[in-house]
């Protein structure tokens, strides 16, 4: 039995010796894989302000991406990178792969415009190109592949580079896209290479639209002649005639505004029918009546279709029939009220003579005047229509057009219009108060709870909410309407607590501590409308906190900034983007200037010195 006993002992020890082995071979491949690990990381280049120089100098192609730790997409690339980096570093000669953490170099994503992660760009020579290729491995190696040969040349722009020289010759095409920039503007920075894209699609249609660029700052008598006061600022011309580009500012957005702003906006009718199927029950239809396609008034009326393309449809007609049916002669503009804002106070069409039109502003001005019923409806499409009256009043209630509710919905309709009738120069409008609820609680009446609430912003642009009322009462409102246009209520303000410290350079201001310390008439006041969630307010942060230190000492100059979605602002500090920068001077306090200048402290402190009202002991030294 003792050779069992030593045979056991041997089976122990040799399970023991393999599990041994076994443990140092997986501990061989844990090593092995930290190895790997360690040489896959270093062959992406860790670059930060110390060396990112010496790295773009020294090598004559180089790929760049700016990331941010915490983003999902940068860490879905950051394996594909890597393994592009593997093998472009075994080329001859390597391309080196670089990454760079935004989030800590803020000031070279700054320097390179980054604004979204991750951002990826080519240097070829010193001189980035932003990487417009399929973010794999397989993409990453053909771009570079393609762009790192000897020959490789940027291909022409897309978008046209305008001078005085070739300006009138551009815009007398059809129809043209036209931006006016600075070099040094961030915001162009931002848009050029969605513009150039955009340039890109639009010249391969088949009736090609032409973009092109002015360098304002060079061509200053073209800035000068079109009105440009601010960058970027684009213009669309119709064969030499400018209109105000309203389009949104990235690649496919450009690319979709300009392809619907090809032709003429005004359409021909050839029946009554024709022209009722045109008409929407809910917004106005302009109509043209003209005897011959000759007529100058009609190439008036076209142009000034034209200007008015994106907010109402147009028509026009050469057939008598059809102005019989409306009781009109050729040479005659109508607008018609919208069918379901009609009400027993206005006409349902309003009729303008072209006889002694001077051109088209005439019939800008006839349409813009009766672009909104006495009483129409708040909606999302309308908000930029309604937003540009004053005084202008909402009555909130449940708005239904279904089958079952628009009898209700327009009963309290006509109750308003019978007060509209009244005070013609003020605008209603009724807007459902669900959908608005937001500008209910604006006017800090979210908690009202009666079925119907009134709010006006006046002529100054304060709001001013009615008392809630338990029932519809004529005159109750007509007394709050009266009052309102007068100046005899008190203003609703929106405002954050005011601070009880101010330790920052930057003076924290909010709504009710706005008068006290921006519209202070013995000091100059720079101030920053931002918002919270603003990525171009963070980057900006530190900029205007050490433009605030820097210029501390001045007693009567205030670095200032303002959360705007949490404080009201006065109608003449409007932001309708972040950051938005006004420079409020001692002697015009009324009229602010918006800043639109470069946003390093240099920038600033330049601007400062320019337009200084009151003394400021470091002017000379600026």
């Amino acid at each position: 039995m003792a050779w069992k006993k030593y045979l056991w002992l041997l089976t122990v020890i040799a399970l023991l010796t393999v599990s041994s082995v076994k443990a140092e071979d997986d501990d061989d491949d844990t090593v092995e894989e930290k190895e790997d690990e360690e040489k896959e990381e270093s062959d992406v280049l860790v670059l930060t302000k110390d060396n990112f120089d010496k790295v773009i100098n020294d090598n004559d192609n180089v790929m760049v991406e700016f990331y941010a730790p915490w983003c999902g997409h940068c860490k879905s690339l950051e394996p594909l990178y890597a393994k592009a980096a593997q093998v472009l570093k075994t080329w001859d000669p390597p391309v080196p792969l670089a990454k760079v953490d935004a989030t800590i170099e803020s000031d070279l994503a700054s320097r390179f415009d980054v604004s979204g992660y991750p951002t990826l760009k080519f240097f070829k020579k010193g001189v980035p190109y932003d990487y417009d290729d399929a973010r794999t491995t397989e993409g990453l190696i053909r771009y570079v592949k393609e762009r790192s040969a000897p020959d490789w040349k940027p291909p022409p722009e897309a978008v046209v580079t305008l001078t005085k020289d070739n300006f009138k010759d551009f815009i007398n095409n059809d129809l043209s896209l036209v931006e006016f920039y600075a070099p040094w503007c961030g915001h162009c920075k931002a848009l050029a290479p969605s513009y150039e894209k955009a340039a890109k699609q639009l010249n391969i249609q088949s009736e090609p639209i032409p973009l092109g660029k002015v360098d304002a700052t060079v061509e200053t008598e073209l800035a000068s002649e079109y009105e440009v006061s601010g960058y970027p600022t684009l213009f669309l011309f119709r064969k030499g005639k400018k209109y105000e580009y309203n389009g949104p500012r990235d690649e496919t957005g450009i690319v979709n505004y300009m392809i619907m702003q090809q032709g003429e906006a005004s359409k021909l009718k050839l029946s009554v029918k024709d022209v009722k199927s045109s008409m929407k029950q809910d917004e106005i239809y302009v109509m043209g009546f003209f005897d011959n396609l000759n007529d100058p008034k009609l190439r008036m009326y076209m142009d000034a279709a034209n200007a008015m393309r994106e907010e109402f449809s147009f028509g026009h007609t050469l057939d008598p029939k059809i102005g019989d049916a409306y009781k009109t002669n050729p040479q005659t503009v109508l607008v018609f009220t919208p069918e379901r804002y009609y009400t027993k106070y206005e006409p349902k069409w309003h009729v303008m003579k072209l006889d002694d039109i001077k051109d088209e502003g005439d019939i800008v001005e006839f349409v813009r005047k009766r672009e909104v019923p006495l009483v129409g409806q708040y909606k999302a499409n309308n908000i930029k229509l309604y937003q540009k009256y004053r005084p202008l009043c909402f009555v909130f209630y449940t708005v239904d057009w279904s089958f079952d509710h628009r009898e209700a919905t327009q009963l309290w309709r006509n109750k308003v219009a019978k007060i509209a009738n009244n005070h013609k120069e003020v605008k209603f409008a009724i807007a459902d108060e669900d959908e608005h609820s937001h500008l209910l609680a604006e006017f800090g009446l979210d908690d009202s709870g009666e079925e119907i609430n009134i709010a006006c912003y006046g002529p100054d642009g304060k709001k001013y909410p009615m008392e809630p009322m338990e029932e519809w009462e004529d005159d109750e409102v007509e007394e709050y309407i009266t009052k309102m246009k007068k100046g005899k209520l008190t203003p609703h303000l929106k405002s954050q607590p005011i601070p009880k410290r101010q330790d920052s350079p930057v003076k924290t201001v909010v709504g009710k501590s706005f008068d006290k310390i921006v519209k202070d008439k013995s000091k100059d006041v720079l101030i920053e409308l931002y918002a919270p969630w603003c990525g171009h307010c963070k980057q900006l942060e530190p900029i205007y906190k050490e433009l605030a230190t820097k210029v501390k000492k001045e007693k009567n100059l205030v670095i200032a900034k303002m959360d705007a979605t949490a404080n009201d602002v006065p109608e003449a500090f409007k932001a309708e983007g972040f950051p938005t920068i006004y420079f409020a001077p001692s002697n015009n306090k009324e009229n602010p200037v918006k800043y639109s200048g470069g946003r390093t402290v240099d920038d600033f402190m330049k601007y400062l010195k320019e337009h200084a009202t009151v003394a400021f002991k470091g002017k000379d030294e600026l």
